[in-house]
């Protein structure tokens, strides 16, 4: 029997998309345990110069189509426009198919000149036709991750989250499967080279999207009544459909790559700042790949909030600003704001606190690596924001914000990296902290200059935020108090076991005081709403039902 889908609610939609992202993104951070120890510092350095290439490349194929597709989806629902609706889909795909394999082919083709770009002129590293091969390994993604995108989105736009959700997850779990079984395999088993490990992993991700895009086509095959309504040929052309999707997707994508650009360009400029301050070339390119690749590895569970509520703001705002209610655009971002804030801001605070044994499980003792994911953990507070309000304005249609934002942000990073290095070696602190600084610096920028103008031009207020914001004082200073005073008094050794003890301890003993807290304070209830709150306390016999 076939089970109909069911459209999500704003706070069901968000929740749904929270709790399936966090879940990948805990199996994301947990699989890099035995991989990092199949293929070793070294194959994770490549590892990272291969994945976030593939990412650029990845955000310029789909070119913001997946979101565009959301936006105006579930604008012509609105308009009930449903001849136009499909006409979008079909013109997306269209155009996501040409951006792919273009894309596929430089990425194939100009791989050795995309390595000598990120590798510079430091020699004793890694070699040009090592990351080379990686990059070129990755670039098959491109053929068919552009098209789940696409697909996703459509589901999105008809405000269907749990079917993507659950996508999600299973691309993830075949992703995994591959990365472990084939590195093992390559690695240990046919005794290749971790180069060519890198290169087995790496076709994971072609693997898992394969699976994904065949689940929702089935879905789609099987609710198609869902979907397609009878229409009448609506007034509106191909090439005005074209159009909007190009109008929407130019900020979108300029979003993504500059995202993406935040990373690469901070790998670029570290190895070259490290370098100037007498770090040798393996252990700049050692760094580098911690600070862009796995401490945010590490954060993923952070960042799943921000990626979750910028996949089920987008057709909540649109709907409320096509038909001119600006109040409700503002409770809607207040609303996801909020949200974000109080999940993300305690797991910041504990990751901080925690790094060492949060490292040490990962990947083992490192001379960088606990350092960079305490400051890692509280910059991804800040691209959570940016995330969001950037998402907000493209529903909004303020894409020269979007681009102002964006670019002064970038530019404001890739300045102050190699001097922030600088300043702190000569303030004889640890120097790679200065990359993340800069970085911070960056979103903080970006994001002041979203806030004044939404402020400005729509009199937005951000009360319901800062309220939200000063509730959770209280309960974050008590966490930091326990965990300080729990520190000090209880010293081991960071083994792999003892840190699992330590995070598990903590991590609960942390998470009960802070619900406990901001359920007393109701900034809890008054986020998530007071009647799912009473239903997850239910279900957990915590309270009666009356």
């Amino acid at each position: 029997m076939k089970r109909k889908l069911k459209k999500n609610s704003f706070i069901q939609g968000t929740l749904v998309a929270s709790f399936s992202l966090i879940f990948i993104k805990i199996l994301g951070a947990l699989y890099v345990i035995p991989f990092y120890k199949i293929i070793g510092e070294e194959g994770g350095t490549l590892y990272s110069y291969a994945y976030n290439i593939y990412s650029l490349f990845l955000n310029i194929s789909t070119a913001g189509i997946p979101i565009a597709m959301s936006m105006i989806i579930s604008e012509y629902l609105a308009l009930e426009m449903y001849d136009a609706k499909e006409r979008s889909k079909k013109i997306g795909t269209k155009m996501i198919s040409i951006l792919a394999i273009v894309s596929f082919l430089i990425v194939f083709f100009a791989s050795p000149l995309l390595a000598k770009f990120l590798l510079s002129d430091v020699s004793g590293g890694h070699s040009i036709s090592e990351v080379s091969i990686v990059i070129k390994s990755v670039s098959f993604c491109l053929l068919i991750i552009p098209f789940l995108s696409v697909l996703r989105g459509y589901f999105q736009g008809h405000k269907y989250i749990t079917p993507t959700s659950f996508s999600q997850v299973l691309e993830q779990i075949v992703r995994i499967i591959v990365v472990l079984l084939g590195s093992y395999t390559a690695i240990k088993v046919l005794h290749y080279n971790t180069e060519i490990g890198v290169c087995v992993a790496l076709t994971g991700a072609f693997l898992g999207g394969l699976v994904a895009y065949i689940y929702l086509r089935i879905k789609l095959r099987n609710n198609s009544n869902e979907f397609i309504k009878p229409v009448r040929k609506d007034k509106v052309s191909n090439k005005v459909i074209f159009k909007k999707i190009l109008t929407y997707c130019i900020p979108i994508v300029m979003v993504a790559i500059i995202d993406n650009l935040y990373t690469l360009v901070d790998i670029k400029l570290i190895v070259k700042g490290l370098n100037m301050v007498g770090f040798s070339a393996m252990e700049s390119e050692t760094i580098s790949g911690i600070v862009a690749t796995w401490a945010p590895k590490i954060c993923t569970i952070i960042i799943a909030i921000a990626t979750a509520l910028t996949t089920n703001i987008i057709p909540h705002v649109t709907s409320c600003f096509i038909k001119k209610d600006y109040n409700g655009v503002n409770y809607r971002i207040n609303q996801a704001l909020s949200t974000m804030l109080i999940i993300t801001i305690p797991m910041s605070v504990m990751l901080f606190m925690l790094s060492n044994e949060a490292y040490s499980i990962f990947y083992g003792t490192s001379k960088y690596g606990s350092l960079i994911l305490k400051f890692s953990s509280l910059s991804h507070i800040l691209f959570g924001v940016w995330t969001v309000l950037n998402t907000s304005l493209q529903s909004l249609k303020k894409f020269k914000l979007i681009y102002l934002n964006s670019i002064i942000g970038l530019a404001s990073n890739a300045l102050l990296d190699i001097p922030m290095i600088l300043l702190l070696k000569k303030l004889s602190l640890d120097p790679y902290i200065g990359t993340i600084l800069a970085t911070c610096i960056g979103y903080t920028i970006s994001i002041t200059i979203v806030l004044k103008y939404l402020n400005k031009e729509f009199k937005f207020n951000y009360r319901d935020v800062l309220n939200v914001l000063k509730r959770l004082i209280l309960p974050v200073i008590i966490i930091l108090i326990l965990l300080i005073i729990s520190k000090h008094y209880i010293v081991f050794n960071y083994t792999r076991l003892n840190s699992i003890i330590s995070i598990m301890i903590h991590g609960i003993v942390g998470v009960v005081i802070y619900l406990f807290i901001t359920y007393k304070n109701k900034s809890l209830t008054d986020v998530l709403g007071k009647e799912f709150v009473d239903k997850i306390l239910i279900k957990l016999h915590l309270k009666r039902v009356n």
